[in-house]
């Protein structure tokens, strides 16, 4: 008995000591490790998957671009009434909107006040560059930087911004693809070939991951735990509010797209956002700029009908949903680039003389 006493390690801890034994690692935290390990397995899959999604769409687009009748598309064009364009460029700006928002929960989550203006601009700059070249981590990250490191951000926050900004609008996504599998089994059939049964699995299925995710996050709040390093997810409170958000952001792109279908179109609105979801989720997933081609093969396989009608309908989504805000975009950093330049060389001008 008192060998296996001297066999047990010794322990300074006490019930009323100050430092309790560490923790066990997290979840998150072992995940991470194991990515690490075998990072190079699962980049060959990455790049492999996201080839995959290209050959494929790029396979339907090139088909229906040689198919497509000039005439007809631009007769459809033109058909795309005044109020259509209205509706796509209101909730075009409604879905920027709520973009801005997710700069302003992330913001508010780490704890730091900027003005409005600023997190407007940043997130519309941010979204309207990422959404039109791809890359979102690079592109978007850059501009926030630039717009706000002379904020007093720093690197690290900006990172931990743009972490908590990107899951926003995926948990926005995935709400919306649990519901739409869920109540409009039978429509998504049609699209998928999958049965209505499958189809009611997989939207259950994300529904359960979302609540599986509230409460974790949940419990990492109660523990006031770190995920990596000091970086902290919102709470179920904030993580609710970041849901609803994202399901303003993707329903109201998802209907400037809608409201651009040909006439003829008789896809239901619930339907054609879970199609939306699931269009921008692959796009996101080739890597291609802006999703373009995937984006398109997904919407032009689900909606179905007149080629050359949806065609056109896409070429005036990516006008006003995509082009535009980019160029908007551009023209405003340009102008805070100048603003900069301008105080400078005031600054210069009116510094007291050495002399």
């Amino acid at each position: 008995m008192a060998q296996a006493q001297e066999r047990r390690p010794a322990s300074n801890w006490a019930p009323g000591s100050a430092s309790p034994p560490p923790d066990p690692p997290q979840f998150l935290a072992r995940l991470i490790l194991i990515f690490r390990r075998h990072r190079r397995t699962l980049r060959r899959l990455g790049i492999a998957a996201s080839l995959l999604i290209i050959a494929v769409s790029a396979t339907i687009f090139v088909r229906t671009l040689l198919r497509i009748d000039v005439n007809k598309f631009k007769a459809a064009i033109a058909a795309t009434g005044g109020d259509q364009i209205t509706l796509a460029f209101a909730f075009t700006a409604l879905s920027y909107l709520a973009l801005t928002g997710y700069d302003g929960l992330a913001l508010r989550h780490l704890g730091i006040k900027v003005p409005y203006w600023l997190t407007a601009l940043a997130s519309f700059a941010s979204y309207a560059v990422s959404f039109t070249l791809g890359f979102p981590l690079v592109t978007g990250g850059a501009i926030r930087y630039w717009l706000y490191a002379p904020a007093g951000l720093t690197a690290g926050k900006i990172a931990s911004l743009t972490i908590v900004a990107g899951v926003t609008f995926w948990l926005g996504m995935g709400f919306i693809v649990g519901v739409g599998f869920m109540t409009a089994s039978d429509a998504v059939a049609e699209i998928n070939h999958f049965h209505p049964l499958a189809n009611r699995l997989i939207g259950l299925s994300v529904l359960a991951a979302l609540i599986v995710y509230l409460g974790w996050v949940g419990s990492m709040r109660w523990r006031d735990s770190p995920i990596v390093g000091t970086f902290k997810l919102p709470g179920p409170l904030v993580t609710l509010g970041q849901m609803a958000l994202g399901v303003v952001d993707v329903c109201s792109a998802s209907a400037a797209l809608y409201f651009l279908l040909p006439k003829g179109a008789t896809i239901g609105f619930p339907t054609f956002a879970t199609l939306y979801s699931l269009a921008a989720m692959l796009g996101i997933a080739s890597h291609s700029p802006g999703g373009l081609g995937v984006f398109e093969a997904t919407i032009l396989q689900g909606v179905g009908g007149d080629t050359d009608a949806l065609l056109a309908s896409l070429l005036l989504f990516r006008g006003i949903y995509y082009v535009g805000p980019f160029i908007g975009a551009m023209a405003l950093l340009g102008g805070v680039e100048a603003t900069r330049r301008w105080r400078s060389i005031r600054e210069a001008m009116t510094a007291p003389s050495d002399d």
